[in-house]
């Protein structure tokens, strides 16, 4: 079992920026690959990032390329997604993921969830 919780969501305007962290524990963390998901209202669970368990590959939803940064520190058991440009169609429920083997976009396939945090961008 590991433990993820997530932090960092808020309300901020368009154009602007945050960074969520992934905190977990339980088990060890450079062992899962991670990503980072998001939920609007109405809307289902879509991918957002993902970074291997050593941190030397990514993978980034479309939507997000260029805006978002996704990255980890094995020795804090932590993972960030930092946001910057941030548009209101970002405004979602936003998750951290984790599992043994790298799942990619495919959200189904990870076996641990974190509860989520808000981000909230205002036009």
């Amino acid at each position: 079992q590991v433990q993820l919780v997530e932090s960092g969501g808020g309300l901020v305007q368009a154009g602007g920026s945050l960074r969520l962290s992934c905190a977990a524990s339980g088990r060890t963390f450079s062992n899962f690959a991670v990503g980072w998901f998001r939920q609007a209202p109405g809307k289902e669970r879509e991918f957002v990032a993902t970074i291997s368990r050593s941190g030397a590959s990514t993978l980034y939803a479309h939507s997000v390329k260029g805006r978002f940064t996704i990255s980890r520190d094995n020795a804090k058991n932590t993972m960030y997604l930092q946001m910057n440009s941030l548009k209101p169609e970002d405004t979602a429920i936003y998750y951290c993921a984790a599992d043994e083997t790298w799942r990619g976009y495919d959200a189904r396939q990870y076996a641990y969830w974190g509860q989520g945090t808000q981000v909230t961008v205002s036009s």
